[in-house]
């Protein structure tokens, strides 16, 4: 075929898509009526695995499966936003990978609301002001994020879904070379993340520290002879060219993040429980009940522990295992846990991400 002719083929192809994507919107327009009278949730994630997973089994390339999951991922946004628009917060300001976590979960079509601080996300959802809410909870190579767990203690929300979010720091800077730039933004992370390559690349340029990685970008993007550790998201929003990609000395850094909602998730078969508890103080207390697990083969992914603010030395306890509250050797395990236990909080069970 000529290139005239691929491309008049293109034209036919892309008039199918839109009827067919047309066609869909309508459908889920139908869908949000039955969860109107239903009262059901719009958001489902259980569903929406279901359905990148029939998607990805179905493609045959040659785009890949991310290239799929993103395309797919808007449109479900953009249908969901016809059932009802859902409006999301998430730990600000625009541009931070608090934001991209939002994005990659919820797509680009409902309002997303910044908000200073990761309690002030909490009670935006806990007050009706936002549907759910995106925090961030644990990364790779620092670990959990204290206040999220901690705020979990003073909360009725619920883990809906979690998202992982691959951390990578890229240079932008209005400077044509790595020779012009004189001065760099980062935020105190970013510039720990990155120092190897800084080390190597740009040895003898002053740093200075910033609030947080929007902010870096901001100002870089000011200075003409100024450049700034930053994401993707940050750079486009304050129109901040991108000098080098991919600046981050561990290419494997990834933060996960939690939707925090009121939804209860049917199980996938591909789960994640979330579980608060508290124990007695007092000699081998824990080890008993973290047994409740062992007992009845329910795997354990993480625990973390939290004072309980109430008494010196008193400690909250917080667990992720493999499964849902329905599956029975999860049911039988929570049931034990809790002979053990002063109290259990069961969090969530969510489909588990990718």
């Amino acid at each position: 075929m000529t290139l005239t002719e691929l491309r008049k083929e293109i034209d036919r192809i892309d008039e199918q898509i839109i009827d067919l994507l047309g066609k869909r919107a309508a459908l889920a327009t139908q869908v949000g009526l039955h969860k109107t009278h239903a009262r059901s949730h719009y958001f489902t994630p259980e569903r929406e695995q279901a359905v990148f997973k029939r998607i990805l089994a179905a493609d045959r390339g040659p785009l890949s499966a991310d290239a799929v999951r993103a395309i797919y991922r808007e449109i479900i946004s953009a249908s969901r936003a016809l059932e009802k628009p859902l409006s999301v917060a998430y730990l600000g300001p625009a541009g931070t990978f608090s934001q991209q976590a939002a994005i990659a979960r919820f797509g680009s079509s409902g309002p997303l609301v910044s908000c200073d601080g990761i309690a002030d996300i909490f009670t935006q959802v806990e007050r009706g002001a936002c549907d759910y809410g995106v925090v961030p909870v644990e990364n790779s190579l620092a670990g959990v994020v204290p206040e999220t767990l901690d705020t979990f203690t003073q909360t009725n929300l619920r883990i809906v879904s979690e998202v992982f979010v691959r951390i990578t720091h890229n240079l932008g800077s209005h400077c044509a070379t790595l020779e012009d730039i004189q001065k760099l933004y980062g935020h105190p992370q970013a510039l720990a993340q990155c120092r190897q390559w800084l080390r190597n690349h740009m040895p003898n340029v002053e740093t200075v520290e910033t609030s947080s990685n929007s902010r870096s970008a901001e100002i870089a993007a000011g200075e003409p002879t100024s450049a700034a550790l930053c994401p993707l998201l940050a750079a486009e929003a304050y129109h901040l060219p991108i000098l080098v990609e991919h600046t981050e000395d561990n290419p494997s850094n990834r933060t996960r993040f939690l939707v925090l909602g009121y939804n209860q998730p049917e199980p996938t078969g591909r789960d994640k429980t979330s579980v608060m508890f508290s124990v007695h103080h007092r000699s081998g207390a824990l080890f008993r009940a973290i047994a409740a697990f062992e007992k009845y083969d329910v795997n354990l992914l993480m625990i973390e522990s939290r004072p309980a603010k109430v008494a010196a030395w008193e400690y909250v306890f917080f667990v992720d295992v493999q499964g849902h509250t329905q599956d029975a050797n999860v049911t039988k395990a929570l049931g034990l846990l809790r002979e053990q236990a002063l109290f259990v909080t069961v969090l969530g069970s969510y489909p588990a991400a990718e």
